[in-house]
């Protein structure tokens, strides 16, 4: 006679000695169990931040979707300049922002209200018997809780909207668009102005890192501007080159600090990464309203007359004119400074050197009044 016994997943042969074999098969519910409940939770949960998804946010609005439950509120969030954020500190501090946010947002919510992620940089609340004035005050609280984080290198920032169904005759689906309408409208208002604020916390966070970093832009940014009036730039053009100037290096926030304090000269793999900061510079710079013509400088501003620049090899006209100044007064700034690598050359030394990669590195008419208008040296 054999018996089987299902019990757990380890099976044993045991003689009973008097009619035959038992086989024992043991079976481990207990870690079935866990392994199912994790699936179910994956399954309805954002594995970020921990809240619900958009998934469960979807059935959770039909499910609540009741007469008793009104009014309902439906508040919409998104968070503003993340892919700032992610450009200029990797998507690690992206990550970090969107569970700093997520945390917060809970804090405010009540037990019974649904919170969910419900896109990269999207959240989404239901709040079950609440009013209009009810909601409007919910969203002060959390702007409120946002204002008082410390910025530090993110700011925690969220446009916020609201809408709410006040009628069983009203459809849900609508209310959740008039929600993501109204927090739309405060995105358009504010994002400017948040992405502006960060503009300036990844120069200081540059600044902080490598002091001579700062001393080195505000001397291009002057250097621009004077150089710009000299080739009698409009003064608003001859401004706009300066802040270019300031912020042409704005894409070294990416690169190690050991890389750009190095004292011995860089490998091929160190010099890999500072090639790249014209293009993340870039990224960062279009990504704001009214920056996008100085992007476009600031990812020229490595490119050389001669077409052996980077990060794109253009040659001579094709580098815009403002990429060209900066390219010769970031020269002349970085030769005539205190560097890690080197000493400073003297300004006849820098002005030799520029002489001898005009028409190479430098566009020569540029070279040629820099070093005879600005400089007030003979060619």
């Amino acid at each position: 006679m054999k018996m089987n016994v299902n019990v757990n997943d380890t099976p044993s042969n045991k003689n009973s000695g008097k009619g035959g074999d038992v086989v024992i098969v043991y079976r481990n519910y207990s870690e079935l169990k866990h392994k199912d409940r994790l699936i179910k939770y994956l399954g309805f949960h954002d594995h970020l931040t921990g809240l619900y998804n958009r998934r469960f946010y979807q059935e959770e609005m039909k499910r609540l979707d009741k007469e008793r439950n009104i009014p309902i509120s439906i508040v919409m969030a998104d968070i503003n300049g993340l892919k700032l954020v992610n450009d200029a500190y990797g998507y690690k501090a992206g990550d970090e922002l969107i569970r700093k946010i997520a945390g917060i947002i809970s804090r405010e919510c009540r037990a019974d209200d649904i919170i969910a992620r419900i896109g990269g940089d999207e959240f989404a609340i239901i709040l079950p018997g609440t009013n209009p004035d009810q909601a409007r005050r919910f969203a002060a609280r959390i702007s409120e809780a946002m204002a008082y984080e410390k910025p530090d290198k993110l700011i925690p920032s969220l446009a916020i909207g609201f809408a709410v169904k006040q009628d069983v005759s009203d459809n849900i689906d609508d209310i959740f668009r008039n929600a993501e309408d109204d927090m739309n409208r405060q995105k358009l208002s504010e994002s400017a102005s948040v992405k502006s604020r960060t503009i300036v916390l990844i120069l200081n966070a540059l600044y902080e890192r490598n002091s001579l970093e700062m001393s080195h832009s505000k001397r291009v940014g002057q250097l621009c501007e004077e150089l710009a009036s000299q080739m009698l730039f409009k003064r608003d053009d001859a401004n706009q080159l300066r802040t270019a100037g300031i912020l042409h290096d704005i894409g070294k926030i990416r690169i190690d600090e050991s890389i750009l304090k190095k004292p011995e000269e860089l490998n091929e793999n160190e010099w890999h990464e500072v090639m790249k900061h014209p293009e993340t510079g870039y990224r960062i710079l279009s990504s704001v309203n009214g920056f996008s013509e100085i992007a476009v400088y600031v990812k020229q501003h490595q490119e050389r007359w001669d077409g052996l620049g980077y990060p794109n090899a253009l040659k001579g006209d094709e580098i815009s004119v403002q990429a060209r100044i900066i390219s010769v007064t970031s020269a002349y700034a970085a030769m005539t400074s205190e560097k890690p690598y080197g000493k400073a050359l003297s300004e006849d030394q820098a002005i030799l050197e520029i002489k001898k990669n005009s028409g190479s590195q430098f566009d020569p008419e540029v070279a040629i009044i820099f070093v005879e208008k600005v400089l007030k040296k003979p060619w």
